[in-house]
Formats: structure tokens, sequence, C-alpha cells
């Protein structure tokens, strides 16, 4: 579920030699499976620990995740990064906001997961989204732009060249296209 690399194990352990005996760490997500998600770590004394709480066990130390945090953290990493700045924890969680699917789940269930988990990540850097609206009978994944995506003059370009080459690959035999439905108006809301 949570990988913590060696690095960051040897800093937390050393963190809870100065904590109260039996005290762990605890990762959650705040606000799970939304948007606003945010993900963090703090202390975990013994007393704190509920009885739906998972305990996973490390080099010195235990981390703690609550059940509903759960799902959400799968994949995640935490890491503890040295450079010339200085020391940085890092925890990267990719399915914070956005629920895992099952690897059996309906299509269009694990194309809208990508779309939410990696592709519109990176259109709200642009002020964009795009949803699937449905899936076609000879696979084609229907979808709709919004926000500074809409009337975006790069639209064509990041629909085949972006998303549907990221879906194809990844639902190959699934899958055979993309088509954009949206009736795009160019405005100032559009980025380029």
């Amino acid at each position: 579920m949570i990988s913590i690399s060696e690095q960051a194990q040897a800093h937390f352990a050393k963190l809870l030699e100065k904590q109260a005996a039996g005290t762990s760490i605890r990762v959650f997500v705040v606000n799970p499976g939304t948007a606003q998600a945010e993900c963090g770590v703090s202390y975990c004394p013994a007393d704190a620990i509920e009885d739906t709480d998972i305990q996973i066990e490390f080099n010195g130390f235990n981390a703690v995740v609550d059940a509903e945090s759960k799902p959400f953290l799968v994949d995640a990493e935490i890491d503890f990064v040295t450079d010339q700045m200085g020391s940085q924890l890092t925890l990267k969680a990719p399915n914070a906001k956005v629920r895992k699917v099952n690897d059996n789940a309906p299509l269009m269930e694990r194309v809208q997961y990508v779309i939410d988990a990696e592709i519109n990540p990176q259109l709200a850097n642009h002020g964009g989204r795009v949803s699937v609206m449905e899936l076609t009978d000879d696979g084609v994944a229907v979808l709709q732009f919004g926000g500074g995506c809409n009337g975006c003059s790069q639209v064509d370009l990041t629909l085949k060249e972006g998303i549907e080459k990221e879906l194809l690959a990844r639902f190959t035999g699934e899958l055979n296209g993309v088509r954009d439905i949206t009736e795009h108006q160019r405005g100032e809301h559009s980025y380029y």
C-alpha cells in the first residue's frame, strides 16, 4: 500500500526516538477522493490507534493508516531527499484525489480513472479538464472538454497526440479511438 524509502524510514525512526514509547507515524488523506485532497504525516501516540486502523511495520516503527484513507493511499510513496538546498520529506499519493479502480471494473470506470488521475491534473495547469461522456459500441470514448480547454487552439493536438495516444496504449483491444463533442467557443477562458 505505502512505500517508504530507506532514507525516509531512517528519518522517521530518528524522529520517533524523541517521542513516547509506542508512538507511530500516521499517514492520512484529508478530503479523500476530491480535488481538495491533501496528504499528511503526523505522530500517532499508541492510545490514538483505532481498532479500524491499519498498521504497517517498517524498520524501527509502524505506520498507521485510517480505514477511510487506505484506498486513497494505494501506491503512495514517501521519500526523504537531501540535496544542496537541504532535506525534504516527500509524499506522493497518485490516488488521493481519485480512488483507484479495480482492473476488472467496467471500461468506462477505468477510462475515467485514467483521465481523472493522470490527464486532468495536466490539463488543470491550463485551467482545463476533460470528461468521458460515453463509450460507443465500436470502442470510441466520447469526451467533452471544459475550462481553459474549451475553445483552445491546441485542443485537437491535445486530443489526438496526448489523450488518444495515452488511452489507446492503456486500453489496447478495448478502445479504438476518442471523439470530442465539445462545442468549442473561443473566449477569455480559452488557454491559447
